[in-house]
C-alpha cells in the first residue's frame, strides 16, 4: 500500500506483476476533484480507477493521471498502479486538488477514451513535436489557444534534449486556473536502435553550398536511407570543395569565390535571425515569405561586403569557423545552438514544418557554450587582422606564381633550379634505378682461376 499526501511528489518503484494500491486519506472538504498524475523517464505506468485496468478507466504511459470528481464528504481516494515493462520503472507521483471555481482540464472531452482526460498526448518525428490534448475552456501553453482553436499544438523537435510540454486552462470569469497533467519527451527513443538517443542526426556545416543542397536534393527526391545520404552528402560536399580550389589556383577567380564565402556567412546570420522569437511570428508560417525573408538576409551580407573582400574572408572564418565548434560540442553536450542551422534544414525537407513553434529552451549549458562561440569567434577574427596587417589584401592565384617560378627558372641559368633535369626525365631515371635492383647480375667471362 503507497500512501500520498496531497501535493507532495513520492518516489516509488514498480515491477511486473505486481499491483500496487495508492492511497490519499484525510481530503479537505472544499476540493472538487483530485488530479492523480504519475512520470517516469521513458517506461510506460498504467494508473487506474479499479484493480482490472479498463478502457475508460485507465491510462497507459511515460506521463499519465486521471481526474477525480469527489462525492459530498469524501475524505479518501485510491487508485491502482502497475507496469509490463520487463525492467523495473522508477516513478514519480503527485495528488493535486482543486476547488469548484477550478475549470476541469480535459472536461469537454469527446476524443479520447478517458470520460475526463486531463492528460496531454504526445508525439514526435525528426522534425516536430505534436501535442493533443481534450479540449477546456482555454489553454497555452507556449501560444495561446482561444476556445474555437484546434487542440493541437506542434513543436520543433530537440532529439537528445528533455522537454516538458504542459497545458493549462484558465476561467476568464473566475480567475481560476487548472493544470493538464505534463508531458515530456527526448524526442528520441532509448531502446530502438535507429533513432535512438546516443546516435542522434548530426548535420555538419561543412557540407557547405552544394553538399547542402545536395543533401535536400537526394531526401526529398529519393528513399536512400540516412547513411547512404550521409556518404553521398560527403561526397558532393568534398566535390564542391574541390571544384571551388580549383577555380581558385588555376584562375584566380576572386569575386565568384568571395561570394561563396559571403553566401555561407550571409546563410548562417538568416538562420540565426529566424532562430530567435522573430521567427515564430505568423507571417513566418508562410514559406513564400519566411524563404524571401531567408534569401534577402543571406544575399544582403555578400552585397554588403563587396567592397572589402577581405574584411569579408576574415568574418566568415572566424564566425563561421567558430560555430563549427559549436557543433562538435553539440555531439557531447546537446544544445540548442545546433538548431540554429538545422531548424532551416527542416524546413526545407518538412512541408508541415512551417507551422511549429521554434522556441527552443535556453539552458545553463546552452549559455556556456554561447560564451564559447562568442569567444572563439573574436579571438579568430582578432589573430586574422593582426596577421594580415600590412600585406596584400589577397596573394596571387597558385597557378600563376607556380608560371612565374617556372619562367624564372628557365631564363636565369645561374639559379640552381635551371640544372635540375625536367620532371619526366628525372622519372624516367628513377624508374630505371628500380628496375635494375631486379634484374640479375650477367656473368662478366670465366670466374675460376687459370691452371698453369
Amino acid at each position: 500500500l503507497l500512501e500520498f499526501s496531497m501535493g507532495k511528489f513520492t518516489y516509488l518503484e514498480l515491477s511486473r506483476p505486481f499491483l500496487e494500491e495508492a492511497i490519499l486519506r484525510h481530503i479537505s472538504g472544499n476540493v472538487t476533484f483530485l488530479i492523480f498524475q504519475i512520470h517516469s523517464q521513458y517506461q510506460n505506468t498504467t494508473v487506474s480507477f479499479s484493480r482490472i485496468p479498463l478502457l475508460n478507466t485507465s491510462g497507459t504511459g511515460s506521463d499519465r493521471g486521471l481526474a477525480f470528481l469527489l462525492r459530498p464528504q469524501q475524505t479518501v481516494c485510491t487508485w491502482f498502479l502497475k507496469t509490463e515493462d520487463a525492467k523495473p520503472v522508477q516513478n514519480v507521483a503527485v495528488p493535486l486538488s482543486y476547488s469548484e471555481k477550478d475549470p476541469i482540464p480535459g472536461g469537454c472531452n469527446l476524443e479520447f477514451d478517458l470520460d475526463i482526460d486531463p492528460n496531454i498526448y504526445l508525439d514526435y518525428d525528426f522534425y516536430e513535436t505534436t501535442i493533443r490534448f481534450a479540449p477546456a475552456n482555454l489553454g497555452y501553453a507556449v501560444v495561446t489557444l482561444t476556445a474555437n482553436d484546434k487542440t493541437s499544438v506542434s513543436f520543433s523537435s530537440l532529439p537528445g534534449q528533455g522537454v516538458i510540454y504542459n497545458v493549462v486552462v484558465r476561467d476568464p470569469l473566475l480567475n481560476t486556473s487548472a493544470a493538464y497533467v505534463p508531458a515530456h519527451t527526448y524526442a528520441c527513443s532509448f531502446e530502438a536502435t535507429e533513432g535512438n538517443c546516443t546516435s542522434l542526426e548530426l548535420f555538419f556545416i561543412g557540407f557547405i553550398i552544394l553538399g547542402f543542397f545536395f543533401w535536400i536534393l537526394i531526401t526529398r527526391l529519393t528513399s536512400v536511407k540516412y547513411d547512404g545520404r550521409l556518404i553521398l552528402t560527403a561526397a558532393a560536399g568534398s566535390t564542391g570543395g574541390f571544384l571551388l580550389v580549383a577555380a581558385w589556383w588555376r584562375f584566380g577567380v576572386l569575386m565568384p569565390c568571395m561570394l561563396c564565402v559571403g553566401l555561407v556567412l550571409g546563410f548562417l546570420i538568416a538562420a540565426a535571425t529566424l532562430f530567435t522569437p522573430l521567427g515564430n511570428l505568423k507571417v513566418f508560417h508562410d514559406d513564400g515569405v519566411y524563404w524571401v525573408t531567408f534569401s534577402c538576409i543571406a544575399l544582403f551580407i555578400p552585397v554588403v561586403f563587396m567592397g572589402c573582400l577581405r574584411i569579408l574572408s576574415i568574418l566568415t572564418g572566424g564566425i563561421v569557423g567558430s560555430y563549427s565548434v559549436v557543433l562538435a560540442i553539440d555531439s557531447y553536450v546537446n544544445t540548442s545552438l545546433s538548431y540554429i542551422t538545422l531548424n532551416v534544414l527542416r524546413r526545407a525537407l518538412n512541408t508541415d514544418f512551417r507551422r511549429t513553434f521554434e522556441n527552443m529552451p535556453f539552458q545553463t549549458d546552452d549559455f556556456i557554450v554561447l560564451a564559447v562561440w562568442g569567444m572563439v569567434a573574436v579571438s579568430g577574427i582578432t589573430l586574422q587582422i593582426r596577421r594580415e596587417r600590412g600585406q596584400p589584401p589577397f596573394p596571387p592565384h597558385p597557378y600563376r606564381l607556380w608560371k612565374q617560378e617556372r619562367e624564372r627558372r628557365v631564363t636565369n641559368i645561374l639559379d640552381p633550379s635551371y640544372h635540375v633535369p625536367p620532371l619526366r626525365e628525372r622519372l624516367y631515371g628513377q624508374f630505371a634505378q628500380i628496375k635494375e635492383l631486379f634484374q640479375k647480375e650477367q656473368p662478366t667471362g670465366e670466374r675460376t682461376p687459370l691452371l698453369l
